[in-house]
């Protein structure tokens, strides 16, 4: 039995010593309120995509995508496949997770993906419920593997992102890459 769990510790570090350390971002957050906010005023700050590509500077990644995009399945799906187009590794979503009817970006994403990583949630409600108690259940996101990028789809509040990336995506950003690609 204790080989086999040092066979799997070393097996998980030595994937994760392989994997790329840089890696292209695209950050969208998703919010009819905010898109028609900064069409107004370009000047509307978003708390959330600026948290966001802040996290990831610090940790030396490149953010090749920053927008934010109304609640539109349509709008979802053309800006992923835009961040594709334009090289993105990693795709985060911010927003538009939760359980009201203009909530769409899991809806819009998931039938898309060619694998689900139904960890990801688990492991953020866990964290969430931690902090927040059992207003975590409300919490919908998600993270899978499409064309060979990596998607996550997280709640859009400063926190929860701050929350995330911290905590899950960073520090596996580029395993998961990896294990995407092969």
């Amino acid at each position: 039995m204790a080989l086999g769990r040092l066979s799997t510790v070393y097996s998980h570090v030595k994937h994760k010593r392989e994997s790329p350390v840089k890696l292209k971002f695209g950050v969208v957050v998703v919010s009819t309120s905010r898109f028609q906010a900064l069409r107004r005023d370009p000047r509307v700050k978003d708390l959330t995509g600026d948290l966001i590509e802040e996290k990831l500077r610090e940790s030396k990644q490149e953010v090749v995508v920053r927008t934010i995009i109304p609640d539109d399945v349509k709008a979802i799906r053309e800006t992923l496949e835009n961040c594709l187009r334009k090289g993105c590794d990693v795709v985060i979503f911010a927003g538009g997770t939760g359980i009201s009817k203009s909530d769409v970006t899991i809806e819009a994403l998931k039938p898309l993906l060619e694998k689900e990583l139904p960890g990801f949630g688990e492991l953020f409600r866990m964290l969430s419920y931690r902090e927040i108690g059992s207003a975590a259940m409300l919490t919908r996101c998600l993270a899978g593997v499409y064309r060979g990028a990596v998607i996550f789809a997280i709640p859009g509040s400063p926190h929860a992102a701050k929350l995330a990336l911290e905590s899950l995506i960073l520090p596996e950003a580029g395993h998961l890459v990896k294990h995407a690609r092969e």
